[in-house]
């Protein structure tokens, strides 16, 4: 499923794959994946097997130009109804559910866990003038390499500089500062706990000491007690609230393991454990992230690297630009006959008629800024070399075409601190188009690999679980030896793309200054 498939409609989605019931009476384990758009819960039993999935999906909200917003209480709901379906359509309980989510949102809470205003997603832009003060100060460098977090806005670090600074009164009255998913343990627990993953991504975490930085939260201004309890990605807990246990059908005594943020369970769930190969997901935006034993510094281009427990590292680097792109060229590119049934068939189609790499023609997909490797949310998208011969095939083969430059730029600069990678485990909306696989494998010269069609962060999410409470980890073991298809890249296309790849990378510095000046205009 394309991300611009689910943004915005505000439904359920349920799928139960034919089993017998007595077949249901095996073990079976939830991972949930609280994401930006919808929450998907993916039931899997221990070999592997996907027995359902259930996703309800919730509205952005933008007041303002740069404001990305969510009503916690509606991801609540979600979360709970995604489990309602589950064990409506499965009709027992699971051994245990385990939770991924987003990274980087912010909610001010008070001793209740009740929020005082709007989630922050990830997304929003608002503190990019401290960010970027941050990045430039004296003190930036030693905070990324304390922090393993990118000096951005997306950090909460400069969320909670920015509420303190604009909304002083909201700063005074907030108890924590939490996450979606925090929101949602302490529903289920009454307790304010994080896990070492999101913590390792809010810009105020020691990835060594394995604790709040007290420095960053100094110049942050606030101290321990403003935030949730650290503790390990398998960490679980049973004794959920009667009546919230009732909402869901589900024991008080299920077990509940509190799981990793979205990424780090997509590199464990796309068997992604070491260097030698990279997790590619590409949703709404996009990221390369390999699964390392120490961190990986590029304070250039500023790599992160988040904890997937207290001895494995994710590192690498997200996107803003993937399936918005795409969405975006639907929208302006096919009229609306074009695209009145399958506009994403449509679109791939006009693309697979253009064989070739596209005609001279390149598109930096910096349609809402981007992150790595720039951290720039000013930057803006651009097509370079459109001439009077372009035509819309051309176009709209150009616009994915950039989403994958952008892709291999992060890639690249992941590869100068840890060698070469020698494939690349994908996941998420694209691989249902082999147009797109192919692009990718063409222009980045690697083999692709599809380790599975569901949710990674979900299948990684109930990877923990099984590793938190069995002695015996079939489920790891069956997901890292099921077959997986592959997707062999065109080196006479790949040695087109490597002639443009020095220019795409380039395009950025030479646009920079004339990019912020026209933001400057339109504020």
């Amino acid at each position: 499923m394309y991300a611009g498939r689910i943004h915005g409609v505000y439904k359920q989605f349920s799928i139960l794959v034919s089993h017998s019931r007595s077949y249901m009476q095996d073990p079976y384990i939830i991972g949930i994946d609280i994401g930006t758009g919808s929450t998907k819960a993916v039931s899997v039993d221990l070999n592997g097997n996907i027995l359902q999935v259930s996703q309800h999906a919730y509205p952005t909200s933008r007041p303002e130009p740069g404001y990305s917003e969510q009503d916690p209480e509606l991801i609540w709901s979600a979360f709970k109804s995604c489990i309602w379906d589950t064990i409506q359509a499965l009709g027992v309980a699971p051994a245990a559910i385990s939770l991924s989510s987003a990274m980087h949102s912010i909610i001010p809470v008070n001793n209740s866990g009740t929020a005082l205003a709007n989630l922050i997603t990830w997304a929003d832009s608002r503190s990019e003038t401290i960010a970027e003060t941050l990045r430039n100060g004296p003190q930036g460098e030693n905070m990324y390499r304390i922090s393993g977090t990118p000096l951005h806005a997306m950090a909460p670090l400069s969320k909670i500089i920015w509420i303190k600074q604009h909304q002083p009164e909201l700063f005074s009255k907030t108890y924590k500062f939490i996450s979606i998913k925090e929101f949602i343990w302490f529903k289920l627990f009454a307790q304010f706990e994080i896990d070492y993953a999101l913590a390792s991504a809010t810009g105020l975490f020691d990835i060594i000491g394995l604790s709040w930085s007290s420095a960053i939260l100094d110049f942050a201004g606030i101290d321990v007690s403003s935030l949730s309890e650290p503790v390990n990605t398998g960490f679980q807990r049973t004794g959920i609230h009667a009546e919230v246990a009732q909402e869901m059908d589900l024991p008080v005594s299920t077990i509940f393991v509190i799981g990793a943020s979205d990424g780090c369970c997509a590199n464990l769930g796309s068997a992604v454990v070491d260097a030698s190969k990279a997790a590619l997901t590409i949703g709404t935006s996009g990221a390369v992230r390999v699964t390392s034993e120490k961190p990986v510094y590029n304070f250039k281009a500023m790599t992160f690297n988040y904890l997937l427990d207290e001895k494995t590292f994710v590192c690498g680097g997200p996107v803003n630009n993937g399936g918005l792109a795409i969405d975006w060229a639907i929208q302006k590119f096919l009229s609306p006959s074009e695209s009145a049934d399958d506009p994403y068939q449509t679109f791939f189609s006009i693309i697979e008629q253009n064989t070739s790499a596209s005609e001279k023609l390149l598109f930096l997909p910096y349609l809402t800024g981007e992150r790595a490797p720039y951290w720039d949310t000013h930057a803006s998208a651009a097509f370079i070399g459109l001439r009077q011969n372009h035509t819309q095939a051309d176009l709209l083969k150009a616009v994915l075409e950039g989403v994958c430059f952008a892709l291999n730029q992060v890639l690249a600069s992941v590869e100068e601190s840890v060698g070469t990678v020698q494939q690349l485990h994908v996941s998420g909306g694209f691989i249902h188009s082999p147009v797109w696989l192919q692009t990718l494998a063409d222009l980045s010269g690697k083999k692709l690999v599809l380790v599975q069609t569901e949710d990674a962060s979900a299948i990684g999410a109930a990877i923990l679980a099984s590793r938190a409470i069995y002695t015996e980890n079939t489920l790891e073991r069956a997901i890292l030896s099921r077959d997986k298809e592959a997707i062999f890249p065109d080196m006479n296309k790949h040695a087109q793309y490597k002639a443009m790849m020095p220019i795409f990378s380039k395009l950025y510095d030479d646009l920079k200054v004339s990019m912020q000046l026209l933001n400057q205009l339109n504020s």
